[in-house]
Order: C-alpha cells, then structure tokens, then sequence
C-alpha cells in the first residue's frame, strides 16, 4: 500500500513557510468556511481547489492539498481554516500585507522554500511589516501546531 492511501497516519509539522502561506490565503480571502468542520482554499494561482475537514475533538483532518494529501503533513489549507476557527494565532494586519503572492509560481521557479521565504519576507518588511512581530506569530502557531495531533483520515 503506497502512503498516499494511508489513513489514520498522524500529520507531522509543516515546513515554517507554510504558516506564511495559509496567513497569505487568509489575507487574499481565499478561504471559505463552510461550517465548523469544512472549509474550501483556493491556490494562489486559482487553478486548484482545496477541501479541507477538520474534527478537532476527534484528532482528524483531511485536506487535498500536495502537502497534507501526499507528504503528510499540516497544510497550508489546514492551518489557514485553524486560523480562522481560532485554534491558532493569526493576525489581519498581517495577513494583510502576505496577500497577493504567487506561492506556485515562487517555488516552482525556485524549488527551495528558504529561498521563497526570503523574496516572502523582503516584500513583507517592503510593505512596513514588522518582521518580530511576524516571527513571533509564526512561532507560536508553529508551537501549538507541535501540540496538536491530527491524523489524516479520508472523509
């Protein structure tokens, strides 16, 4: 059986860069809450839906995104709707000065998430963002992510 058709697997952390990612949906309104437990992402590209759920009672979640679908690990589309529902920190002013970056376009061109991070992070100060204050939330997010245990199950 290959990972992908795995369930119950627990979802590791994701890479730092992709709480920039899900504060960035949040901030171009790409996320829509269905209800409590459903949400829908679109790519920062729009030619890609993501359908997220997540029981947190339960410890489960599913998204259809690469990195929570095939990697196995918290995505971006998780984490903006944990955002959301204020199981982890976020902050609109924030939010505000990631949107309008093009993440597929970035790392495809650059393949390398620190790379991205840095273009991510020059446009953000560039925009007078306050760069303490960013890592302070991506830090606390990326703690109370450690803390969290979902496994993946398909809904």
């Amino acid at each position: 059986m290959e990972k992908y058709e795995k369930t119950g697997e627990k979802l590791s952390l994701p890479p730092k860069i992709k709480i920039l990612e899900a504060l960035s949906t949040i901030g171009d309104k790409r996320i829509k809450v269905i209800d409590e437990k459903n949400a829908v992402v679109n790519s920062s590209d729009s030619t890609r839906t993501y359908r997220v759920w997540v029981d947190i009672e339960a410890k489960k979640a599913y998204s259809n995104d690469n990195g929570t679908f095939y990697r196995r690990y918290i995505g971006y589309p998780i984490i903006a709707f944990l955002m959301l529902k204020g199981i982890l920190p976020y902050d609109p002013t924030i939010a505000e000065k990631l949107k309008g970056i093009e993440w597929r376009k970035l790392n495809e061109k650059y393949k390398k998430y620190y790379i991205v991070e840095k273009i991510v992070r020059k446009r953000f100060r560039d925009l007078g963002g306050n760069e303490k204050e960013l890592d302070n939330l991506l830090n606390n997010a990326y703690n109370m992510l450690k803390r969290l245990e979902l496994y993946f199950t398909e809904t």
